[in-house]
């Protein structure tokens, strides 16, 4: 008895150890790179040919700003709330944003991202890909060119779409912060706290069409890191315009050639986010896993991730944070505007030299 028993145990750890070796037994891809899952291997010459010739050879510019915007565009357009008054909500991820540019780009919210559709089209066309599996891929790849940015999730075997999104599924920046709470919400389930991890995105981001006469204007000091000023610059008093003023959508910056939008503002002082909004003010990491866990659950809108294939594997490691939180040159702690009532504003150094400006980002 005592054998069997024996027996049955090295059978049963004989029996693990095989399973486990499946799970973890990784891909050789032609090109000699190494992946989980050989499906993942016809990414690495999609990804070769993006980064030298959509992101400049690997950089943190225009394109991979326009890249991630295009990721939520495709993605939030979808509305179970729709669907269940018997209409088509959208897709999701879906692609439809592109493969239906011609109706999508029409949307007052999708201004401007025909640009980057457009830009993108010839690598979809090159390679073995669909529509919405590319817009998601960009939006990752380009992001790990960013000092300080998670490494974001990669899932590929979406389905293209077979009709566009419908309109004002979208959030805009001059809607109420309880509109894009629920649009959110209906979407795919985004608390309050998803939500502003998302805006983390706009870090690295820049506006070209809210006052049409600075276009790249960006939402920080610094749209080339991934870091946590996006945060901090926006409890700051706004003082001026950095270009006409007026515009809808707009509310007035703390900075020389900083643009902010109405939406961010109030969204970094309501009482349902002004704490989580603070609270990314002096905190990388978490700044980086909450964007990571948001991507994830955003990227994937509209599909069973369990139908999915995990390439996450051939996003590279992005390079390390590249600055400390700060607040700009020229201003102080009493330029900010409390809004979250439990927890005071964290003490920040005051960068030194002259009151700071911002540049616009140059084109791509």
């Amino acid at each position: 008895m005592a054998f069997k028993a024996l027996a049955s145990i090295v059978s049963v750890l004989a029996a693990l150890q095989v399973a486990n070796g499946a799970l973890t037994r990784r891909v050789t891809c032609a090109g000699g790179q190494v992946t989980a899952n050989a499906a993942c291997c016809d990414l690495f010459p999609v990804i070769d040919d993006i980064q030298a010739n959509l992101f400049d050879n690997g950089g943190c510019g225009e394109d991979v700003h326009e890249s991630l915007r295009l990721t939520f565009h495709d993605a939030i357009g979808i509305s179970p709330a729709i669907a269940s008054r018997g209409q088509f909500g959208g897709g999701g991820a879906d692609g439809s944003i592109a493969l239906f540019e011609d109706t999508e780009t029409n949307f007052h919210a999708n201004l401007g991202v025909d640009e980057i559709i457009n830009e993108q089209r010839p690598f979809v066309q090159r390679h073995n890909i669909s529509t919405a599996d590319f817009i998601q891929l960009a939006g990752a790849i380009g992001v790990s060119n960013c000092p300080g940015a998670p490494r974001l999730d990669v899932f590929v075997g979406r389905i293209d779409a077979t009709q566009p999104a419908p309109d004002l599924t979208v959030p805009e920046p001059f809607d109420t912060v309880d509109s894009i709470l629920q649009r959110f919400s209906d979407a795919g389930g985004f608390t309050p706290a998803e939500v502003v991890a998302l805006l983390a995105s706009h870090t690295i981001a820049a506006a070209d069409h809210v006052d049409p006469s600075i276009p790249g204007t960006p939402f920080d000091s610094t749209p080339e890191l991934f870091d946590t000023q996006f945060f901090i610059e926006t409890q700051l008093r706004g003082t001026l315009f950095p270009g006409t003023g007026g515009n809808q959508g707009e509310v007035e910056s703390p900075l020389k050639g900083e643009l902010r939008l109405q939406s961010d503002s109030e969204l970094a002082r309501d009482s349902r986010t002004a704490c989580e909004w603070q609270s990314f003010v002096n905190n990388q990491a978490k700044l980086q896993s909450a964007f990571k866990a948001a991507f994830a659950k955003m990227t994937v809108l509209g599909h069973d991730v369990n139908q999915l294939i995990d390439c996450s594997d051939v996003v590279q490691t992005p390079p390390a944070p590249a600055s400390n939180a700060h607040l700009p040159a020229g201003l102080t702690h009493n330029d900010i505007e409390q809004a979250c009532a439990s927890t005071p504003f964290p003490t920040l150094p005051t960068d030194p030299g002259p009151v700071t400006t911002v540049a616009p980002v140059p084109p791509s």
